[in-house]
């Protein structure tokens, strides 16, 4: 039962045209991280990027480089968009995002990883059977169908994101509506929503909606009697994040997500010239059937484990950060903090205090005085700055952080060499101090 499913043929409707979407979307993130200065700013103007724990070789491209990557990545969304070669185009655009993705992590944002999550997997869908260059110019390749487990892989992401979301705004700076405060502070100076923004009725009304939004979306597209209400709430939903948040393409994409939960009938009316196609209901079970359901089912283990990863740290992830990131923990917390690196020479005993400005953006600054990796990071950094003028040292930082509206507090161990000690990826880093009892 569970293969018949999966494997008999819907109208691919929904996947031609949410790939039209999907590579008009992403190109323009690419010209537009040009247009707006964000390649600059993030990969150009500094000295180096904070990358992926172990993936430091991963550096921007000097000079113009990265102008010329985005440049190119931008016009592989348009080849997606087109479906033309599109197989080269969608893997070739996965491929370069994950470089752009790992190779900084000072902008990092949940969405540039579901972005990276659905290249590969739309690199691997057949959105190009129709509606597409390649099937003008391969007509042997034009299809009008594609297995239903294509959609519900979609669908089960998407439910993935949304629910962990939601089960993360289960606490208690974001049950008493400070943690609102926090995000609506900065959005004073907003032309008209401004001050409307920083009304107590609204941080709550933010914060109940986030969470049922969160919990119930995908069930009410899904249902058919709540699916146009939940579409009109979707589009106010990702409609406010866009205003107020402003965060590029992703309300928008996850708008377009939505065309997986119409019937494909009602998608061809509106977007497709061929507006009705015979539908052949033989159920046919590919011969790569196993391995088919294989990848899925690793995948979808390693999408629903990672989020929960955390639980196994020692302390709170909201302070020692370690299991937050790929675990779709949104907007829930803000971050501030002070640090001072003290570099002790190892034979003379100088100590040399760092200058950040000297070598970090003010958003790399911000970053290495907040978040654990940061820190330990450029304490690997300094080290290796002295090792190439022949000294052998100790890092050490005064690290003091605080967490939303709460007080500062000693976050990093003063007594710890920074520069001596390994990351561990898969346990608690017992530098951290331990979380204050606020």
């Amino acid at each position: 039962m569970r293969a018949n499913f999966l494997f008999k043929k819907i109208d691919n409707a929904q996947l031609i045209v949410f790939r039209i979407f999907y590579g008009l979307l992403v190109s323009a993130e690419c010209y537009g991280a040009i247009a707006t200065g964000w390649v600059r700013r993030t990969l150009v103007e500094p000295k180096f990027t904070f990358s992926f724990i172990g993936f430091e070789w991963l550096q921007p491209l000097p000079g113009n480089g990265m102008y010329i990557y985005f440049a190119i990545m931008g016009t592989l969304g348009l080849m997606i968009a087109l479906g033309y070669r599109y197989r080269f185009a969608a893997l070739a655009f996965a491929l370069m995002w994950t470089g752009v993705y790992l190779m900084q992590k000072t902008s990092y944002n949940n969405h540039y990883y579901l972005l990276m999550l659905l290249a590969y997997i739309m690199a691997f869908f057949p959105a190009h059977k129709d509606a597409s260059l390649d099937a003008r110019l391969h007509p042997n390749i034009r299809s009008h169908s594609m297995p239903n487990w294509i959609r519900w892989t979609i669908i089960l992401q998407l439910f993935i994101v949304y629910t962990y979301a939601s089960v993360a705004k289960l606490y208690a700076d974001w049950l008493d509506f400070s943690m609102i405060e926090v995000l609506m502070q900065s959005k004073k100076d907003y032309a008209l929503i401004g001050e409307l923004l920083q009304q107590k009725w609204v941080h709550k009304i933010v914060a109940i909606f986030g969470i049922l939004f969160d919990l119930l979306i995908v069930p009410a597209l899904l249902w058919k009697p709540t699916r146009k209400i939940a579409f009109v709430l979707s589009i106010f939903f990702h409609l406010f994040n866009s205003i107020v948040f402003q965060i590029g393409i992703f309300p928008y994409l996850s708008l377009a997500f939505t065309l997986f939960f119409f019937e494909p009938q009602t998608i061809r009316n509106i977007f497709l010239k061929t507006k009705t196609v015979e539908m052949d209901e033989t159920l046919v079970l590919p011969k790569n059937k196993s391995r088919i359901l294989g990848i899925l089912g690793i995948y979808f283990v390693i999408q629903i484990a990672l989020p929960l990863r955390h639980h196994f740290f020692v302390d709170d992830v909201l302070w020692t950060e370690e299991g937050h990131r790929l675990s779709w923990r949104m907007m829930l917390r803000s971050r501030s903090g002070t640090i001072r690196y003290r570099v002790v020479n190892k034979e003379t005993e100088k100590v040399t205090y760092i200058s950040l400005n000297d070598h970090l953006t003010a958003k790399q600054r911000n970053r290495v005085a907040c978040y654990p990796d940061f820190s330990w990071q450029f304490a690997q950094r300094l080290k290796k700055e002295f090792a190439e003028k022949e000294e052998d040292v100790q890092v050490f930082v005064d690290n003091k952080v605080k967490v939303n509206q709460g007080s500062y507090h000693e976050f990093i161990d003063p007594e710890v060499d920074l520069a001596s000690v390994p990351w561990k990826h898969f346990s608690h880093n017992e530098w951290i101090l331990p979380s204050p009892k606020e």
